[in-house]
């Protein structure tokens, strides 16, 4: 992943337009890193990807529920 400064980033703003259409700019500011900038089509996907996930995790909790696999809270946050 290209890295730029927050400097660059403002100056050079058509390149990482560009940039950001082939793959993620990381930007950074006072040597920190900031934000990412991504085409849209990559955020989409991500979206989407986090979405399923959150199904996921839900249709398996409630199979759990389903099937009585349950246990505390003190149990589950010990078990972290």
């Amino acid at each position: 992943m290209n890295t730029l400064t927050a400097n660059d980033a403002k100056r050079n703003f058509g390149e990482l337009l560009l940039s950001a259409q082939r793959e993620p700019v990381k930007i950074s500011k006072n040597n920190k890193d900031a934000v990412v900038v991504m085409s849209i089509k990559d955020y989409e996907e991500l979206e989407a990807m986090k979405a399923d996930y959150i199904k996921y995790c839900f249709a398996s909790a409630q199979k759990d529920l389903e099937e009585d696999k349950l246990i505390d809270g003190k149990t589950f946050l010990n078990s972290l």
